[in-house]
């Protein structure tokens, strides 16, 4: 039917009944999601017990990356908190991230584009929303550092926004709020600054007057 989701078998690597991964998976993993997983994951062969429990680990984890990327951090406390030794754990991990499962330089990108263009980030604030996602440090930086250096612009377009809700504020009132919530937001030095112009441009007169004094 129209607007249902297109599904794929996957092949667990653990056995058992396949569950499904989507034809495109959530927030965007594209061209890099796979839908059969072959390769062994432990050294040693396991118990019955462990091959069941691994393979409902894995299915869950599937499940929940089919709605939510995951960083390999995020991944890796998922499996564990279902009592699975360290070597299948690791398989597992180590399974999805050869295929594109999982992939900490692609959601660091998505992150950063989520934070720039919906929720008016700067630099400092995209940094630590990536580090609280568990994205190794030199990820983080790699990322960042194709972010154009714009900071400035995002933060005075960020302000010119909500100044327009402060219009019937005293002008301190307004300034120290608005520079409270630019700094909230990861624009540290460029704050104050772009607090000051968004407000001495909504002040500057009009057929009605000047609107701070």
């Amino acid at each position: 039917m129209p607007g249902e989701e297109h599904l794929a078998p996957v092949t667990p690597l653990f056995g058992g009944r396949a569950h499904a991964a989507p034809a495109e998976p959530a927030e965007a993993l594209g061209d890099t999601w796979h839908t059969t997983w072959t390769e062994p994951v432990a050294d040693q062969p396991l118990a019955p017990d462990e091959v069941d429990a691994a393979a409902d680990a894995e299915s869950a984890l599937v499940k929940r990356l089919r709605t939510r990327s995951l960083s390999e951090r995020e991944a890796r406390a998922f499996l564990r908190e279902r009592e699975l030794s360290v070597d299948v754990v690791e398989g597992i991990i180590e399974g999805m991230r050869r295929h594109g499962y999982l992939d900490d330089a692609r959601l660091a990108e998505q992150l950063i584009h989520a934070g720039t263009t919906r929720k008016g980030q700067g630099r400092r604030a995209i940094s630590q929303a990536l580090a609280q996602r568990g994205i190794p440090r030199d990820v983080v930086d790699a990322a960042l550092e194709a972010l154009p250096d714009d900071d400035a612009d995002r933060a005075l377009e960020y302000a010119r926004q909500k100044a327009r809700t402060m219009r019937d504020l005293d002008r301190d009132v307004a300034l120290r709020r608005l520079s409270g919530q630019l700094a909230r937001r990861g624009y540290g030095a460029q704050a104050l600054d772009a607090a000051r112009r968004a407000l001495d441009e909504l002040s500057r007169p009009t057929r009605s007057g000047v609107r701070f004094e």
